[in-house]
């Protein structure tokens, strides 16, 4: 069984009905770390010896965010950059994390017709993402695509719940190995694994 990591990072978790419904379902599970940034370190003061042995603990790495300004909030930038260090993360001797997943489970504003050329940002979504997947190439991870829950604050009740069960029926699936990573890797979303239609959000 894979133990899986979700790293999490909202300033604002309290007015996020959707990552509430999210993490929510992902603490009943076994073997799943949830790890709140803001929480634990509201001041940024990330400590990388506190944080490196967490992931060396496990198997799958979750960046559980909003997609703020084309990226994640501040923190998880800030947690990358002290906890990622040359020598232990990536460089000649910095193989701590090879062989691990890395991926992203993002909450947006805009539907997904936004995210295109002829859409309002003007570019498929996953362009934005090519950070984080070189982020991972760069420590020897694997990268596997974003679970996405577009526009957030138009879901229905019942698209909420829909995303939601999709979320957990994902997490079990790469614990139990249930999922052909490789190919999973080929994948625009990941929400395509768990859901043959995926949920979509309202107009209204």
């Amino acid at each position: 069984m894979a133990k899986i990591l979700i790293l999490f990072a909202h300033p604002a978790f309290e007015r996020s009905r959707v990552h509430a419904s999210l993490l929510r379902a992902a603490r009943s599970l076994q073997d799943v770390t949830i790890h709140d940034l803001y929480q634990q370190y509201p001041d940024f003061d990330v400590i990388p010896r506190q944080e490196q042995p967490l992931l060396e603990q496990h198997d799958i790495i979750i960046f559980q965010h909003p997609f703020y300004w084309y990226s994640g909030p501040a923190l998880l930038k800030q947690w990358m950059d002290l906890v990622l260090e040359h020598g232990w993360a990536y460089g000649k001797e910095g193989l701590a994390l090879k062989g691990k997943y890395l991926g992203n489970v993002i909450s947006t504003g805009g539907h997904e017709s936004a995210y295109g050329p002829d859409g309002h940002h003007g570019y498929p979504l996953r362009e934005f993402m090519l950070p984080f997947e070189q982020t991972a190439r760069l420590c020897h991870m694997q990268y596997l695509p974003p679970f996405v829950v577009h526009g957030a604050p138009d879901l229905t009740q019942q698209q909420l719940n829909d995303y939601t069960d999709a979320y957990v029926r994902l997490i079990k699936g790469l614990q139990s190995g249930s999922y052909d990573l490789p190919q999973a890797q080929r994948t625009y979303y990941l929400n395509a694994l768990v859901s043959p239609a995926e949920p979509k959000p309202s107009q209204g």
